[in-house]
């Protein structure tokens, strides 16, 4: 589908979902953001649900400021993806072994690394910047320092709620890995961190709703928070690469003879700003639950633990302002997903994959998620679809 245009107060909302199938919450929500002074557009995405102050699956364009809660408290969370020479023939009956491997490798939950992790000691693991990276951490809000050990601890472990480390089977029987995950703990707390700061700033006595505070051009708050903004967005960045070479390290051991070869890496964040320029503009774009799809970009859209997942190509449809889904996207809340379901659904919805299947993640249940084939469907102008994968391996926190 192309897009729906929705009239909002300031901008129109464009929109790549039917307004009726989105929840009344939601729209509300759209129609709040359309009234900050400083918007220049709202693309919004077929995964389009709830979420604190912003919708999940909205792009927004702002000239001279932005909004952190419409980044969402996961700064740079995002996917990383690469197929491997490996194929389904390579694969053993039983993967129980496989999925126990790399949750040993990779802490999951709340889980963290004994100590932090050597990038040298990781093959092929790109070490230049890294200690730039960590040099900067003292250039980061004095709030938050406290927490350095736990951030080098938790660089490169998945966390919990729907990050997840998969081992994927495509089309032609081509074996990807693929996982999500963030800016963990340390992207959490400076979020909140400057969402505290934003709401106290006296231009955002006035907005419709607390929670789309800003922080506005040419401010020491705006400096700040960009500063601690990009670091967390290249900690989550680091936080992939690394679990993806832990999760290449799994694979080599337990494929030893295939001698497993791994093709370039994609990854892309979908919590993001990025500064981009749109009819003779320089805005501030906000991704939240959306991906870059600039023409010909790779990226990556995942559905739940029981369906397909893609690897796309952009089509650089500026009317999106060059952006897709970043997902499925939930279609009920984790509450609800755990009053209306049982383990037994849960079971029934994951066959064939090797997952677990307890009420621990019953909220991440594949029926909560829209159906992510009709979510490809409505986006047909933004991407076009490279692979579709499916899991056989999913590891969840």
């Amino acid at each position: 589908m192309s897009y729906v245009e929705v009239p909002g107060a300031k901008v129109p909302i464009r929109m790549w979902a039917d307004p009726a199938s989105v929840e009344d919450v939601a729209m509300q929500q759209l129609r709040n953001v359309s009234t900050l002074p400083w918007i220049r557009g709202l693309a919004v995405m077929p995964d389009v649900h709830f979420g604190k102050g912003a919708t999940v699956g909205s792009v927004i364009a702002m000239q001279g400021a932005v909004c952190p809660a419409a980044v969402g408290v996961d700064i740079g969370c995002g996917m990383s993806a690469v197929r491997t020479s490996l194929t389904a023939n390579d694969l053993p009956g039983d993967l129980s072994r496989l999925r126990s491997r790399i949750e040993q490798a990779i802490p999951v939950g709340r889980g963290m690394h004994d100590g932090a992790v050597d990038p040298g000691r990781l093959h092929g693991f790109p070490t230049s910047g890294w200690d730039d990276f960590w040099g900067r951490f003292d250039g980061i809000a004095e709030a938050v320092k406290f927490r350095q050990e736990r951030a080098t601890k938790q660089m490169g472990t998945l966390g919990s709620g729907n990050h997840m480390i998969e081992f994927c089977l495509d089309g032609d029987g081509s074996v990807w890995l693929m996982l999500h995950s963030g800016s963990r703990n340390i992207g959490k707390e400076l979020a909140e961190h400057h969402i505290g700061i934003a709401q106290k700033l006296p231009h955002n006595q006035g907005i419709v709703d607390r929670d789309l505070a800003v922080f506005i051009s040419d401010t020491p708050q705006m400096a700040a928070y960009r500063n601690d903004l990009y670091w967390a967005q290249e900690y989550a960045k680091y936080n992939r690469a690394i679990m993806m070479a832990l999760f290449k390290d799994v694979v080599r051991k337990e494929f030893k003879k295939a001698k497993p070869v791994f093709e370039q890496e994609i990854s892309c964040h979908h919590n993001y700003v990025a500064e981009e320029r749109y009819d003779g503009a320089d805005l501030l774009v906000t991704r939240k639950g959306a991906i870059r799809a600039g023409s010909g970009e790779y990226g990556i859209i995942p559905g739940s633990m029981g369906t397909s997942s893609y690897i796309v190509k952009g089509l650089g449809n500026e009317k999106a302002f060059n952006s897709a889904s970043h997902g499925a996207g939930r279609r009920m809340s984790r509450n609800a997903a755990k009053r209306r379901f049982t383990v037994r659904d849960l079971e029934e919805q994951t066959r064939g994959v090797e997952c677990r299947k307890d009420s621990g993640v019953l909220d991440e249940i594949p029926a909560a998620y829209k159906p992510i084939e009709q979510v490809m469907e409505q986006q047909r102008d933004l991407v076009e679809v490279v692979a579709k994968l499916k899991q056989v391996v999913c590891v969840k926190g």
